[in-house]
């Protein structure tokens, strides 16, 4: 079967897609270690808390910075449209009514 010159060839089937590190997304990694280590030193170090307690505060926090900034549709950030670019345009002046 050939095809036809205006047809698009696949050339790598991961254009298009976002980068992971496993099966989290990298974009939010250096967010989820910021969240992490806030979490160890505000709970574990200034307050005192156990490891269990500075865990499950850490892992709240980080879950709901996923579901505000992920990329998904159903995320709560992502269903927010961006500003438009406006860029300043030159066109001919015509009148419409002649005096």
């Amino acid at each position: 079967m050939s095809r036809s010159p205006e047809d698009f060839r696949p050339v790598n089937p991961n254009l298009g897609l976002h980068p992971n590190v496993g099966p989290f997304p990298a974009d939010q990694i250096l967010p989820w270690i910021a969240i992490a280590g806030g979490s160890y030193y505000l709970f574990k170090q200034l307050l005192g808390f156990t490891w269990l307690w500075t865990g499950m505060l850490a892992a709240w926090g980080i879950a709901t910075w996923w579901v505000l900034t992920g990329s998904k549709s159903w995320r709560f950030l992502s269903k927010f449209i961006g500003t438009p670019f406006w860029v300043r345009g030159y066109g001919r002046y015509r009148q419409i009514i002649d005096d």
